[in-house]
């Protein structure tokens, strides 16, 4: 399973710091960060389950930052 974050997560050290905690936190979560979309991309894969995203967005806050799942947008023709 996988979710996106829009974040404001706005610079490298601090990114890694983050990935660092979500991957040592986490068990089976593998995470990376986008910094140079508009949204400051955060994706976040498990592969023993479900994504938590309460506690993702917790671990944000608890660091000084905010973030929020984004929702899949499907469009019809």
């Amino acid at each position: 399973m996988v979710e996106v974050f829009k974040t404001n997560v706005n610079n490298r050290r601090n990114a890694l710091l983050l990935l660092r905690q979500i991957h040592n936190t986490c068990a089976g979560y593998s995470a990376n960060f986008d910094l140079q979309d508009c949204d400051r991309i955060l994706r976040v894969e498990c592969d023993t389950g479900a994504v938590d995203p309460s506690k993702v967005i917790r671990m944000l806050q608890d660091a000084g930052y905010s973030g929020e799942v984004l929702e899949d947008v499907i469009y019809s023709y």
